[in-house]
């Protein structure tokens, strides 16, 4: 009997990982034993949805695999284990695992957050973000001596704002940061991001 509730995309990721493959074969199995959750395949990762609307994600890095909840920062977090993966991620919190028995000894757990991360998006509730964006004064400088890179660099979306902005403040040496703005000031004009 085939599941249905199996996505064939996430069955050939697993097939072809080799680094987490048993914590993310677990990770999933404990995922659809909750029910309400469809499985999709999003950012090349499994990824659990309600209604379209994501809710958590397996994924594997260099030294750790996660569930990771779009809407963890909603989440109580009553025992402590969420983690904010960067100062920059706003709304998403990871649990981390090293190996298969972590999983094991928390699942009750993981069903619980799970669970509580559905209830969450059932409420509609929304993490606020802030979307305040410090401009370095370095590029502040550049605005008043190429009046229309204030022009362009307002014309960029508010996350090519905070991806400049970061990237330009960054560095602890002015001539650092002062080089980092002149480098990408044609880039900037050109209503490009960062990463563009």
């Amino acid at each position: 009997m085939i599941d249905s509730t199996r996505n064939p995309k996430v069955d050939e990721y697993l097939n072809n990982i080799e680094k987490w493959k048993e914590e993310s074969e677990k990770l999933r199995t404990i995922i659809l034993n909750c029910k309400e959750l469809t499985e999709d395949f999003k950012w090349k990762h499994p990824c659990y949805t309600l209604e379209g609307k994501n809710i958590v994600l397996i994924h594997g890095f260099k030294e750790y695999c996660a569930l990771l909840f779009h809407k963890g920062a909603l989440l109580k977090d009553r025992h402590g284990i969420l983690i904010q993966q960067t100062e920059n991620v706003q709304a998403a919190r990871q649990i981390r695992f090293t190996n298969v028995q972590e999983i094991m000894e928390l699942e009750p757990l993981l069903k619980a957050y799970i669970h509580e991360a559905i209830e969450v998006e059932k409420a509609g509730l929304q993490v606020t973000l802030n979307t305040e964006i410090t401009i370095p004064k370095e590029l502040q400088d550049k605005f008043t001596e190429i009046p229309e890179l204030k022009t362009a660099f307002e014309s960029l979306t508010q996350g090519r704002q905070r991806a400049y902005s970061f990237y330009f403040s960054q560095p602890k040496q002015s001539k650092t940061r002062v080089s980092r703005v002149e480098k990408c000031l044609q880039q900037i004009l050109d209503g490009k991001g960062l990463k563009d």
